[in-house]
């Protein structure tokens, strides 16, 4: 797996202090010495089903009379199982062996199959299937996912200029929400200095969605580092937040209105939402936030959630997306994208509009980046969550750990084969 653009950690943390530092952020972190455990769950045979018992009327029967003859059948045989059998053994040591490794307070791990959901879950130490995690850029596809919604309604088209929808457009007249999902925006992006002064407010719980996009794309401290539209990937940044001021604009409902009407709603989802966390927990950088400890109530409310990076959820609710994504836009609640909308989040579009690569050998939908060799495609965040999805075999995973990117892309890096071997295996 090639590393993440925000994989030099030490060069991230060093920038994004100088927003701590101005917010009073505090640097508190924490650790837990409870020995892991491990709890799984894999799909089997359908359960049989036996019909109710009623009581026989009792009868009298004449001692001259002879007995009926019952003919003897066979009792029906249940129809064999359409699940096929999964076999997960090969993985638990893997994550076991490297959270004891790396010394993690644990893992998550959710496999889903188009055609028979979730197939196989695990986890490690302080991780449960509802445990709460920030899950950083894991956040993209759904954010992505919204603006496509939109288009899928009629209220945006996603290849037009934002100046269409919205009078500060004209910041930037030529961008188009197409080009801020993928990165190719021409604003600048997290690297080199995710800390841009004329971009901060990305980072700040305080403020409005509405006016910190207005702001980025009107700035014109930002002249002589803005490039061309579709000339160059620039990965992640206040692109994204411009991104999800234009769906509320379009709208006129607030992000975390949207996300629980095109979401939560249809998926049955429990414990997914978006803050901006960035400069509330006291952390430095881009490493996991302690403080938080899985508990949404120690983030304040915020009509300004971080767009690229904001969204904590369970490895549950995220399994539900993946399948979601599998299954052509489709939740038990109803519709969320069409398969247009998922085939042009899932396309390689910076190697198909500009010839564009994200890494070596690696393009970039929206939302996702793209391994050109495999076809697989990944939505890895900074704290070590790393869900991807093989479209032709027909199967996701989603990893969650507390730590780093680096952490998250090897342990992911390691599960691949193991994961692949047994989804094909259970197709004999």
């Amino acid at each position: 797996m090639a590393a993440h653009p925000l994989a030099p950690r030490a060069l991230v943390a060093a920038a994004l202090v100088v927003v701590l530092v101005a917010c009073g952020g505090d640097d508190e972190t924490s650790s837990s010495t409870d020995a892991p455990t491990t709890t799984a769950t894999t799909a089997t045979s359908a359960a049989t089903t036996t019909a109710p018992v009623t009581a026989a009327p009792v009868t009298t029967i004449p001692a001259t009379t002879a007995l009926p003859t019952v003919p003897t059948t066979a009792p029906p045989t249940a129809p064999p199982s359409t699940v096929p059998a999964y076999d997960f053994s090969a993985v638990g040591p893997i994550v076991q062996a490297f959270v004891d490794e790396r010394g993690l307070n644990g893992a998550g791990l959710v496999v889903v199959d188009r055609e028979d959901g979730i197939v196989h879950e695990e986890f490690w130490g302080e991780f449960a299937p509802d445990r709460v995690s920030l899950v950083a850029s894991s956040s993209k596809m759904v954010t992505a996912g919204v603006l496509l919604r939109l288009q899928d309604d009629g209220l945006l088209d996603i290849d037009a200029p934002i100046s269409t929808y919205l009078d500060w457009g004209s910041g930037n007249p030529d961008v188009t929400v197409a080009q801020l999902l993928s990165n190719s925006s021409g604003l600048v992006g997290l690297l080199p200095n995710p800390a841009y002064g004329p971009y901060v407010c990305q980072f700040m719980a305080t403020g409005t969605l509405a006016g910190c996009g207005e702001q980025i794309f009107t700035t014109p401290d930002d002249d002589a580092d803005v490039i061309a539209p579709d000339s160059e990937f620039r990965y992640g940044g206040a692109q994204w937040q411009v991104a999800g001021a234009v769906a509320e604009a379009v709208t006129g409902k607030p992000w975390a209105q949207l996300i629980d009407e095109i979401y939560v709603q249809p998926c049955g989802l429990d414990r997914l939402a978006f803050n901006n966390h960035f400069t509330q927990l006291g952390t430095v950088g881009f490493d996991y936030p302690d403080a938080f400890g899985g508990d949404p109530g120690t983030l304040v409310a915020t009509e300004n959630p971080n767009m690229e990076g904001g969204m904590f959820t369970d490895a549950d609710d995220y399994a539900a997306l993946l399948l979601m994504h599998l299954r052509g836009g489709e939740c038990e609640g109803g519709l969320v994208l069409s398969q247009a909308a998922l085939d042009t989040m899932h396309a390689d579009r910076i190697g198909e509009v500009y010839g564009g690569e994200a890494l070596p050998g690696t393009g970039y939908g929206m939302g996702w980046w793209v391994d050109r060799a495999t076809g697989r495609i990944n939505d890895p965040g900074a704290y070590g969550s790393v869900p991807w999805l093989d479209l032709a075999d027909g199967y996701g995973a989603f990893l969650v750990i507390e730590a780093d990117t680096a952490t998250g892309g090897e342990l992911a890096g390691r599960l691949y084969d193991a994961i692949d071997a047994a989804m094909l295996a259970s197709r004999g």
